[in-house]
């Protein structure tokens, strides 16, 4: 178990590298940092100081040995536009963010769980083609799309939900059910796929022959099998859900990262969008590292190797 997580350490540790390297070029890919962190009315003599004093005139390799040394202390340099330190300013957003992305997986698992296990122990039924047909759509709308259809009828025609804010329990209902919609879709077609593979395994066969009552047949073989991949579609989802809320937070005008970093583009603030970057990668991976701890737990053969 311990060298299993060694060698996921490793890798996360790589990942984050790379995620350093990538920040460190696609600002540079860009054009010259400081002409786009300054405003457009400085004159050349302010640019060149600005670049004197981000460093951006020393060598290049010199740039990123500076980048990867702040960057394990967390130092990313202070926001162009709040003029404080950056990473502070994200570590703020991050409670908005896990509540959305929390109340989005929430309502993903307890509704997707459990069309997907009807519709595996009952293939052919009406439940397991309605759920089938609701897990294909929701995957197939866009969410952004949605999220105006739900702010223009729920929030402006009927004024249930709030449309925008954090100010209270109904500001998260409509950003975490469009967030969560598409995992749902696909825990519901996993957790069905899952239920019908391992029901036809000769293990499953051998305690229906030895008289085992159905229910500890599906609760202590069919369930415990089915959470291994459900834990780990889970976890990535997850990650994602937290990195990959930009344009709902927007539309939603919810104060989390996903926001933050859409505003830190449009101001040109390089210094946040790098500490963005790098922590929400640093979030997802440590997530990755906790699901694949949690596999290896449900899963010997995992850490084993088999």
């Amino acid at each position: 178990m311990q060298r299993y997580f060694l060698s996921k350490l490793g890798q996360s540790i790589l990942l984050l590298f790379g995620v350093l390297l990538l920040v460190f070029v696609m600002v540079r890919v860009t054009g010259d940092p400081a002409s786009l962190m300054m405003s457009r009315q400085a004159s050349p003599e302010d640019i060149a100081a600005f670049r004197e004093r981000m460093g951006f005139n020393d060598p290049v390799l010199v740039q990123f040995s500076r980048l990867i040394s702040r960057a394990i202390v967390g130092d990313f340099g202070a926001s162009l536009h709040f003029t404080t330190p950056a990473m502070p300013l994200v570590v703020q957003r991050l409670p908005a963010t896990l509540e959305l992305a929390l109340a989005g997986l929430l309502m993903a698992v307890i509704v997707g769980i459990p069309l997907g296990l009807v519709g595996g122990f009952n293939p052919g039924s009406l439940i397991d083609s309605v759920g089938r047909f609701l897990a294909l759509l929701v995957q197939s709308i866009p969410n952004f799309w949605l999220a105006l259809l739900l702010i223009l009828y729920f929030a402006v025609q009927l004024g249930w939900f709030p449309s925008f804010g954090r100010d209270e329990w109904k500001s998260v209902v409509m950003p975490a059910f469009v967030l969560g919609l598409p995992v749902m879709g696909q825990i519901v077609r996993l957790t069905r796929s899952a239920v019908l593979e391992i029901r036809g395994e000769d293990f499953i066969r051998t305690a229906h022959a030895k008289g085992l009552e159905p229910k500890t047949i599906y609760t202590k073989h069919v369930l415990r099998n089915v959470a291994i991949p459900l834990v780990s579609v889970i976890g990535v989802q997850f990650g994602y859900m937290l990195g990959g809320s930009i344009y709902i937070e927007t539309i939603f005008s919810w104060p989390g990262m996903g926001q933050l970093l859409e505003q830190a583009i449009g101001w040109r603030d390089f210094p946040l969008v790098q500490a963005l970057a790098v922590f929400t990668s640093l979030v997802v991976l440590g997530l990755n590292l906790l699901t694949d701890m949690a596999y290896a737990v449900i899963d010997p053969r995992i850490r084993y190797g088999r």
